[in-house]
């Protein structure tokens, strides 16, 4: 159910609020412009800075806006099992597709710990769960006897692998076969992970190149691999400037700049330094994207 172009979709503000008429906007160019499945209150929907009021009225819009026109993934993880297990059945109340569910960060459980984890959140909801593995923002690595463990339940379906190492990755999908299906965490690692078996991204670059990102995923997956990688090698300048500066940053920038939202963020995140502001405009330009 879920692969391709995944887009790990902003959430615009406006004025210190949730900007639901460019959101609902936004959804709807993505599914126009080829996105597969979308991702509301993730990182790069600035989840941390959203109160549960917020975070669930953005689950519950998107899914409105979608309108079962492409399956949406909602954000639930928290460094509480209590607490995703609470922000998870929310999700499924608001009849989403699947949960992506964020390993626990900052507290840095033990792999045992991760498992029963997700082995509580799982037997608590049942919903499709996409498991998410980002060491560089949670500081604890589910390694892939963990993940192998976790695929054997029958609601955990699918992992965001973003640690960019396609050893593990490859160990994950030996261990795992179909019993899950592996998505890339990171966009310069979509075609290396799908070349390992992995079926697409849930991407960050995707919010401002859509289309792209949708056909050079629809290419490699159809066998077309010499025109996947004249894509990959495209949007590698745009992966690179979503990444200047601490995500989401970059990314709301640009869609700033393309005058598709606010450039508004919460503390403790904010505008970029000026000179990183006219390298990603510059990438924009050079993409014809400004």
């Amino acid at each position: 159910m879920f692969k391709g172009s995944i887009v790990a979709i902003v959430t615009p503000f406006k004025d210190g609020k949730v900007d639901e008429k460019a959101l609902g906007d936004l959804i709807d160019w993505h599914i126009k412009q080829g996105t597969n499945a979308i991702v509301p209150c993730g990182t790069t929907g600035e989840s941390a800075t959203l109160d549960y009021e917020e975070h669930y009225r953005v689950i519950q819009f998107t899914v409105e806006a979608v309108n079962k026109r492409v399956p949406v993934i909602a954000g639930t993880g928290a460094n509480a099992t209590d607490e995703t297990i609470m922000i998870t059945r929310e999700a499924k109340k608001a009849k989403a597709d699947g949960a992506l569910v964020v390993a626990p960060y900052y507290n840095k459980p033990t792999q045992e710990g991760l498992y029963r984890h997700y082995k509580a959140v799982a037997e608590a909801v049942k919903i499709p769960i996409v498991l998410y593995n980002v060491p560089g923002r949670t500081a604890v690595n589910m390694l892939p006897s963990t993940v192998a463990r976790l695929a054997e339940i029958k609601n955990i379906v699918a992992i965001k692998e973003a640690t960019g190492d396609m050893k593990q990755v490859s160990e994950v999908i030996r261990l795992c076969g179909n019993r899950l299906t592996v998505l890339s965490g990171d966009d310069f690692t979509t075609i290396p992970l799908m070349a390992l078996g992995g079926k697409g991204v849930i991407s960050v670059a995707a919010n401002v190149a859509p289309k792209l990102v949708s056909q050079m995923g629809a290419l490699w997956a159809n066998g077309k691999f010499d025109e996947a990688r004249k894509l990959h090698y495209r949007l590698e300048p745009l992966n690179a400037s979503m990444f200047i500066e601490t995500n989401p940053i970059p990314v709301k920038t640009a869609l700033a700049m393309m005058g598709k939202i606010q450039e508004e963020f919460r503390l403790p995140l904010c505008e970029m330094a000026p000179a990183n502001k006219e390298k990603l405009r510059k990438v924009l330009q050079e993409m014809k994207l400004v």
